[in-house]
């Protein structure tokens, strides 16, 4: 991290160009906004709203190797500041989106970060070496599942099965294609998780995916979601997911991270990247507004630029520089006392006389 001038807004020049490019893990991209997994399929229904091609990439909903339906409906409720969902990872299964949307995304020069999702770690390898010889600019792992192999625990609720994971996938996946490990807040220590991740091989990580939540409809007095609980995103979240982007990197202040969890506006995605993000994804913001991606990059290019900074790498974790010293005031002078009577330690109140 260079040094960096920050000027106030009022103070600042924007310089004619900001470099916005951002560097995971070998691959350098041209933006660091890119969308968020399993809120706009694989992106094709935010081309007219966005020019793809321009922001960092699109992240696939998770694909798995077989077709899946998902859950039964109703699969999302409205929360205050967020939503949850309860999709259930639906999916056409690894071919299909190879053959159709993969080859979309090739064709329209959109940089494809696939997710993969699995049952168990075999399936997990098999899906990353399908991909070998594909037109991938990352793999994000998805290991937010349940693992079948070991009662239906999460896998990134555990630190091993976690780690099991991403070694598999890394040996399967393409050669230089970097993996990212997307991982839960749902943890004890998402520290340990990430560490974990890192030495089974990950390159990155992608923090945070949503957390569970649940929502009782008061007029059926059922719950809302025909899946019980769900995934709570959106502003909700926020302050939980700079939290995480914040620890994992005072951590690990030399692993790529890409920040996620209700980024609306570019001084949201900000944010991350003082925390420590190299990059962003925005999602639940694209269902009331599709034109969000390219919006939060134009506007975070504005608020780096209004701020004097020239590049974006420059200010990735910029907030876990020590605080500036402070000079403390000078004592008052000698006979510069207050003239005023101190006011007394206690105070009686009598009751008046009639």
């Amino acid at each position: 991290m260079g040094d960096v001038t920050i000027r106030t807004t009022a103070d600042a020049t924007p310089p004619a160009d900001i470099d916005m490019t951002t560097d995971l893990a070998g691959v350098v991209f041209p933006d660091p906004v890119f969308t968020a997994s399993g809120c706009a399929a694989a992106g094709r229904e935010l081309a007219p709203y966005n020019d793809l091609s321009a922001i960092g990439g699109v992240v696939t909903k998770s694909i798995q190797i077989q077709p899946r339906s998902g859950r039964p409906t109703p699969r999302m409720a409205e929360t205050p500041s967020g939503m949850l969902n309860s999709i259930g990872l639906q999916g056409p299964g690894i071919e299909a989106f190879l053959d159709r949307d993969l080859a979309w995304l090739a064709e329209n020069d959109v940089r494809a970060v696939v997710s993969i999702a699995g049952s168990s770690v075999d399936d997990y390898a098999k899906l990353a070496s399908r991909l070998r010889g594909q037109p991938v600019s990352m793999i994000e792992v998805n290991i937010s599942c349940h693992n079948v192999e070991d009662r239906g625990q999460v896998f990134a609720c555990d630190a091993g099965a976690s780690a099991a994971v991403i070694s598999a996938v890394r040996r399967t996946a393409p050669s230089g294609v970097p993996v990212f490990a997307k991982l839960s807040p749902d943890v004890t220590d998402i520290v340990e998780i990430a560490q974990s991740c890192v030495s089974a091989g990950a390159n990155g990580l992608s923090l945070i995916n949503t957390t569970l939540g649940i929502v009782i409809d008061t007029t059926s007095m059922r719950p809302a979601l025909a899946g019980i609980t769900g995934g709570l995103s959106g502003p909700a979240i926020r302050p939980l997911a700079l939290r995480c982007v914040w620890q994992v990197h005072a951590a690990l202040p030399d692993v790529p991270l890409m920040g996620i969890g209700g980024i609306r506006t570019g001084l949201d995605a900000l944010e991350f990247v003082l925390a420590g993000a190299s990059a962003v994804q925005v999602g639940t913001v694209i269902f009331n507004d599709p034109s969000a991606p390219a919006r939060i990059s134009r506007e975070l290019r504005s608020a780096l630029a209004e701020r004097g900074i020239e590049r974006l790498a420059d200010v990735v974790g910029l907030a876990h520089r020590p605080p500036a010293p402070s000079v403390p005031e000078e004592p008052d002078p000698l006979g510069d006392e207050l003239t005023e009577p101190a006011l007394p330690r206690h105070v009686s109140f009598e009751e008046a006389s009639p």
